[in-house]
């Protein structure tokens, strides 16, 4: 007999009707490396022989210590295990299962006793009823806070995995006796909650027994229970005041976790005759499960498996009758509760899973076909009943060739599969040739059809001979398809008849002509000289807009640092004479001079009724100044030297000119190139106002005497002579800015320049930002999609001073077709919706900092409201058809958001292609453009989708999955990150992978 030692753990072990497991399980024990452990088994009021088999193995063994108690509940009877227990750490170990002898060698070393208390866990295997092993079923990693988040939302934990301190236990009070499911769960989420470590054992040191018939037990008192213990969780988790229950926490609503335990109840019941609705209705709410599909099939997926007994995801397809009922029952219950759609994306992810793990097998789940084909020995497959989604596998002597996955019409004849594995899957040269009569005939049809293209064809050399072979490959690929046979219900038949029906009432066309257009083909003459350069330049009225706000203010900036009494003046670089007229009437005599004879011809007009100004052309640069000026004026011209030396030369004859005590004035813009650590203009100057002030002051006898400072330029008084004390002067520069002046300037301190980003990087991947509304206003439960117009600027000015630039969805298409790196810092800045304020709040932004964008319309929606978010409150204003056509003369492209901003996968198939042809048509007919572009509402996408978009004409798409688009992208499934307008200015960068660099 084994004598009992004071034990380090003690087991506890509830026992009803075990009379042919009990001694299994205490033979792991009495197995064990350690021998330092208690059992302490209760029977709870058995039936069968079990107390007789405990007294016969307790009577050999003291370490074992048995109690019985009139039938209670498995957590009534550990309760009264673990008041009998003596060890200070407690285990609690089912009857029917069993532990690895290096159980408690393991365990021990990790567990304590101790403040916070450490609780050891460790991984298990299922056995099946003949005894299979199951794969190793590895708990979280549940540090920290981590523990209470994953019990508010499921059981993490095998009830005989874990070893934890008996003073925590019984601190807790136990276990909930009320609880006749779950209770280990609601312990460990005590646990979590009490501040309890759960360290994890890298080891799988447990086995669970399963049983047929008996697997998910009661599902109603499982999904009661789970209600229970997940409504307590939250209540503990405001008591605590952790995270808010949302995705980006990883915390689950109750709703969600009662949900996943309907799901997993439901899948591993496999009954027929389950009521799906009744178990549903023990559920406070039904959750929208939109955008938890992957979680939830992850939670069927081993619901399933468990309860056939199965590790490989393809038995489940021999099995389908009998599981197939209730999963889509289950599929309809969360459809019906959920956004449209996501029913289907989990039907679609089950599918793709268990044809995933064994390609060759065919089957029909809901609406979703899997056929497996052989190309050596093709046949006509008849479409299964309401199904509109195909997967179609090709095998060569089972060896998997590629894949279609897409859109059903009809029946897939010969034919049918033969274009599809030709066309969709490019995998024609593992089709067999034919050796009939129909071949023959066909291929002598389409080689006379080529008859030019062989006759064109003289083999002489390789080059010859390629296209010759290549040319025969051609016409043998048209001769089996035409050879193959078909029939008017087949998938390509019915594609036609449907097409054909669309097209015949085709959306009119508009004229979007906007005057007479440029011609085509006539090149710019070539520009010899200085002057050819700058009578270019004025081939334009006012080609700078002098009469803008920004210039007007400038002007009247630099008339304040006119002294009085000046009799005679200069001014260089007069250009049409708007500065010229204001500042005739400041002084005496006034000398205007320029380069071009077309600016000094629109002076003269201008300044005709001023007596005193004389206009002339003047080249400063190569010819002498006229003397004995009291003032020259010369602004926003001499960062067009070509360098220094120049620039000094012109200098000195300003000062030259000037009489002793006279004075110079300039005005010159910040240039980044200049003064790289500060705003300025990206202008290809080689300098700007910083160093042209350094040059002007380092002249003898010149001295720096006022100075007026903006954020954009500065306007220097010079004088020749001595000045005590020079003064400084900061004012504001005139607003708003005119978008060509915008575009050009580059906010905040030092970034990167656009053609430096160009010449010296290259990338694989290309941001694509979504935003909807720019708007301060709007109803606070939208403030997601709203981001205020200020921090949109200070966004684009981020773009601009890090040395991006806007491309378009045709671009991008290009680029990411090329497969080549792409140079410099490319981004696609999106819109979805056309609402109005991108008219009004957007599109200036975006002007001033020289960046374009894709904006989706809803087209039957055009010139109206955003009715869809009418739940929230007032709907916001859309773009007009005018708006949206005037946008699109100035840059901005267009794509489809489809006709009515409806989720994509709540259409079946011909509506969906209906309204995906009549968007894009809408959009081509209005803006006279072509439109490849299509962005769905809320992202909502599925298997059938892109085909059925490629299908409508499009080339290019776009969902709302947060990730950088890539080369190896599907281009009808590229990723977008959501700009959120909830979310702090400074979290903008990292979306573009520049954390923590300055947005200011």
């Amino acid at each position: 007999m084994v004598i009992a030692a004071m034990p380090d753990i003690s087991f506890l072990i509830p026992a009803y009707n075990a009379d042919d497991t009990l001694a299994e399980c205490l033979a792991s024990l009495r197995q064990q490396t350690r021998s330092n452990w208690q059992a302490v088994v209760v029977d709870d009021g058995s039936t069968d022989r079990t107390w007789e088999v405990l007294e016969g193995i307790a009577r050999t063994d003291s370490r074992i210590r048995l109690a019985h108690q009139p039938n209670a509940g498995a957590a009534a009877a550990r309760n009264h295990a673990a008041r009998l227990a003596t060890a200070p750490l407690l285990c609690m170990l089912d009857a029917d299962d069993w532990l690895d002898p290096t159980f408690i060698e393991n365990m021990l070393p990790v567990a304590a006793d101790a403040f916070p208390p450490d609780i050891a866990h460790c991984a298990y295997r299922r056995v099946a009823p003949d005894g299979r092993l199951m794969r190793v079923e590895q708990p979280p990693v549940l540090a920290g806070d981590v523990a209470k988040r994953e019990f508010s939302s499921f059981c993490a934990l095998a009830i005989h995995t874990v070893v934890f301190p008996k003073s925590l236990f019984e601190h807790l009070g136990g276990m909930d006796e009320t609880l006749q499911t779950g209770e280990d769960w609601d312990l460990w989420q005590r646990m979590a909650f009490a501040g309890a470590e759960f360290r994890r054992v890298d080891k799988c040191l447990a086995f669970y027994r399963m049983k047929a018939g008996s697997l998910s037990g009661d599902p109603v008192k499982m999904v009661r229970d789970a209600v229970r213990v997940t409504t307590k969780a939250q209540t503990l988790r405001m008591q605590q005041c952790l995270s808010a229950e949302e995705p980006e926490t990883g915390w689950f609503t109750p709703a969600l976790s009662q949900l996943r335990m309907l799901a997993w109840v439901v899948s591993a019941k496999l009954d027929p005759a389950t009521d799906v609705a009744a178990l549903a209705s023990l559920l406070p709410e039904m959750p929208d499960a939109a955008g938890y599909e992957g979680f939830l099939v992850d939670v069927i997926m081993h619901g399933l498996q468990t309860g056939l007994f199965t590790d490989r995801p393809d038995d489940l397809i021999d099995a389908l009758d009998k599981w197939r009922p209730t999963f889509l029952a289950l599929i309809q219950l969360i459809e019906r509760h959920s956004f449209p759609g996501t029913g289907r994306k989990i039907m679609e992810n089950v599918s793709w899973r268990l044809t995933a793990a064994n390609p060759l097998r065919s089957f029909t789940l809901g609406n979703i076909q899997v056929v497996s084909v052989e190309l050596g020995a093709l046949s006509r497959i008849a479409k299964a009943g309401k199904v509109d989604t195909l997967v179609m596998h090709a095998l060569s002597g089972e060896q998997h060739v590629g894949t279609f996955v897409g859109p059903l019409w009809g029946d897939l004849s010969v034919r049918a599969q033969i274009r599809l594995i030709m066309q969709e899957i490019q995998a024609a040269e593992h089709l067999q040739t034919p050796q009939t009569l129909a071949y023959i005939g066909s291929w002598t049809r389409e080689a006379l059809r080529g008859y030019r293209a062989f006759g064109g064809l003289i083999i002489r050399n390789g080059r010859r001979r390629g296209r010759f072979e290549r040319l025969l490959v051609h016409v043998g690929r048209k001769a089996l398809l035409a050879s193959a046979p078909s029939d008017k219900q087949d998938n390509d038949a019915r594609l036609s008849d449907i097409r054909r029906d669309l097209q015949r009432d085709p959306v009119p066309r508009f004229s979007s002509s906007s005057g007479p257009q440029p011609e085509e083909g006539k090149a710019a003459p070539p520009i010899r000289s200085e002057e050819e350069y700058w009578e270019h330049i004025f081939e334009r009225p006012d080609p700078w807009n002098y009469v803008s706000v920004y210039e007007q203010v400038k002007y009247a900036q630099t008339l304040s640092l006119i002294p009085e009494g000046i009799e005679k003046a200069l001014e260089l670089a007069c250009a049409e004479g708007i500065f010229t007229e204001k500042l005739a009437r400041k002084v005496g005599r006034l000398t205007a001079t320029d380069i071009s004879q077309r600016a000094i011809d629109r002076a003269v007009e201008r300044c005709r009724d001023h007596s005193n100004v004389e206009l002339h052309v003047l080249d400063f640069v190569r010819q002498d100044l006229p003397p004995e000026q009291d003032l020259v004026v010369c602004s926003e011209v001499l960062y067009y030297m070509k360098d220094e030396e120049m620039l000094a030369a012109v200098c000195g004859k300003m000062a030259a000119a000037l009489k002793p005590d006279g004075y110079l004035i300039t005005a010159h813009a910040h240039i980044r190139r200049d003064e790289p650590t500060r705003t300025g203009f990206d202008w290809g100057n080689p300098f700007g106002v910083g160093t042209i002030k350094q040059v002007l002051a380092a002249r003898p006898g010149l001295v720096l005497e006022d100075t007026i400072e903006t954020e954009l330029y500065a306007i220097h008084r010079f004088r020749k002579g001595s000045v005590a004390d020079p003064l400084l002067r900061v004012e504001r520069h005139g607003t708003p800015l005119d978008a060509d002046v915008a575009k050009h300037i580059i906010w905040g301190p030092a970034g990167v320049e656009r053609e430096a980003a160009w010449t010296t990087e290259v990338t694989t991947s290309v941001p694509i930002l979504m935003y909807h509304r720019i708007a301060d206003e709007g109803p606070a439960a939208l403030r997601r999609f709203r981001t205020p117009p200020e921090i949109f600027r200070k966004q684009m000015q981020f773009l601009r001073r890090q040395g991006y630039y806007t491309v378009t969805a045709q671009t991008l298409t290009d680029l990411l077709r090329s497969g080549k790196p792409i140079q410099g810092r490319p981004v696609m800045l999106t819109f979805d919706d056309a609402y109005l304020d991108f008219l009004t709040d957007a599109f200036p932004i975006l002007a001033e900092n020289d960046f374009s964008a894709e904006v989706f319309v809803v087209t039957d929606k055009v010139g109206g409201r955003s009715d869809w978010d009418s739940a929230y409150g007032e709907p916001a204003p859309l773009m007009s058809w005018s708006n949206i056509q005037q946008l699109h003369q100035k840059g901005i492209c267009f794509g489809s958001h489809l006709a009515s901003h409806t989720p994509a996968s709540a259409i079946d198939n011909e509506a969906l292609l209906a309204e995906a042809m009549l968007s894009r048509n809408a959009l081509q007919s209005r803006l006279g453009a072509s439109v490849e572009s299509i962005a769905l509402p809320y992202g909502a996408t599925d298997f059938r989708v892109p085909g059925i978009l490629a299908l409508a004409g499009y080339g290019i798409g776009f969902t709302t999955q947060p990730a950088k688009a890539t080369f190896s992208d599907n281009l009808f499934g590229l990723p977008r990150l959501e700009v959120r307008g909830d979310r702090p200015l400074e979290s903008f960068p990292e979306l573009t992978g520049l954390p923590g660099a300055f947005i200011g």
